[in-house]
């Protein structure tokens, strides 16, 4: 009777034994599934748990900090990046990570608004260069800091600050215990080539605008050549676009006198490196308070756009070449800095800024808005 008795109990204690192991499973593995092996994810049909994407955060730790992803649902590895970035957040035993998808009709400004309404510390961009610079519109000024997941073709603004683009885990950890370093914030007024203003605001840009050949060149890579080839589809967009007529842009630069001259294209800069370790214009910096600005021209066909194609080998690489033998070349890089820069251009013209073609236009005017973002880096 007694061995009875004591096998009913142990019964009883190996069962509430089973259910509390299998609770506390299901609950770890909801948090942080990488911690659960996936057989027991199967067997006890655990589900990550979703992270919000409304309201506010959880109470459990708060004074922990707060994050929030905003990403780009049509970028491939999101749902990959959706399940580290919920480990990140719990091995850091951080609340829970809101997270926000864009859409085509808001490619995540009004998201990002969202999270720091709901009181982010730091909204984390995951996508490409589009969804980078709506987030960052909604975040400037605010002092909310932004990390960046890149997932785009050029990823622009990832490479100027020198994030580590091909690893995964560095750019988790820095968006979660990078520093916080303030950059400039560019914006361009449109006014489009019918003579109307561009009533849509100020369009915000990171790394470059521009008018001419690189604005076309945007706005012709093909789509499909960009899923294979990345970055590269730009240079074959380009090449389509080497017999065009030079344009005749006025520029002014802060309170100067204007300049007018015939040139292949007109740059914005507020950072200077592009794909494939090109230094289109190297003295420019994303926080040192001014704009850089470089006209590009190139004369003689097929020769002045391969002397100017080595001229920014050259400079990328630290030469300058004198105004002496600038004058007997047959292209141009001339630059300029400043805080203001109007351009108004003899014809329309298209327009794009960090990579997003915004039509063509008459005149544009660019400002800056020194250390208006914080963004996260690399603590070393």
């Amino acid at each position: 009777m007694v061995a009875l008795v004591l096998g009913g109990i142990a019964l009883i204690i190996a069962v509430m034994a089973l259910v509390l192991a299998v609770t506390i499973t299901r609950r770890v593995g909801a948090r942080d599934p990488f911690a659960v092996p996936k057989y027991l994810r199967r067997l006890l049909r655990i589900r990550p748990a979703v992270p919000g994407g409304s309201g506010a955060f959880s109470l459990d730790h708060p004074d922990q900090q707060r994050v929030a992803f905003v990403a780009n649902p049509s970028k491939d590895g999101v749902l990959q990046i959706k399940e580290r970035a919920m480990r990140a957040c719990a091995i850091r035993y951080l609340p829970q990570p809101m997270w926000f998808t864009t859409t085509v009709e808001d490619p995540g400004t009004g998201q990002a608004r969202a999270a720091v309404e709901a009181g982010a510390d730091v909204v984390v961009a995951v996508g490409g260069d589009g969804t980078v610079r709506a987030v960052a519109e909604a975040l400037a000024g605010t002092g909310v800091a932004m990390g960046i997941l890149p997932m785009g073709t050029g990823n622009l603004f990832a490479r100027n600050l020198d994030l580590p683009l091909a690893d995964t885990s560095a750019l988790m950890r820095t968006a979660l215990e990078g520093v916080d370093r303030a950059v400039d914030v560019g914006y361009l007024d449109v006014d489009r080539a019918d003579g109307e203003f561009d009533h849509e605001g100020r369009h915000l840009f990171l790394v470059m605008a521009g008018a001419g050949i690189d604005a076309e060149m945007v706005a012709g890579a093909n789509p499909t050549l960009k899923r294979r080839l990345g970055w590269m589809a730009y240079f074959f967009a380009a090449l389509e676009h080497l017999g065009d007529k030079r344009m005749t842009a006025t520029v002014t630069i802060d309170d100067g006198e204007p300049v007018t001259n015939e040139m292949r294209t007109v740059l914005l800069a507020n950072a200077g490196r592009l794909p494939g370790g090109l230094q289109l214009i190297p003295d420019a910096s994303i926080s040192d308070g001014t704009l850089d600005i470089a006209t590009l021209d190139a004369r003689a066909g097929i020769v002045g756009w391969t002397d100017l194609f080595g001229s920014v080998i050259a400079q990328g690489a630290g030469i300058k070449q004198s105004e002496v033998l600038q004058a007997w070349r047959a292209s141009r890089i001339d630059t300029a800095t400043g805080r203001k820069v109007e351009i108004s251009m003899a014809s329309p013209e298209r327009v794009q800024v960090d990579g997003e073609e915004l039509g063509r236009a008459t005149r544009i005017t660019a400002v800056l808005d020194p250390g208006a973002l914080k963004v996260r880096v690399p603590a070393t």
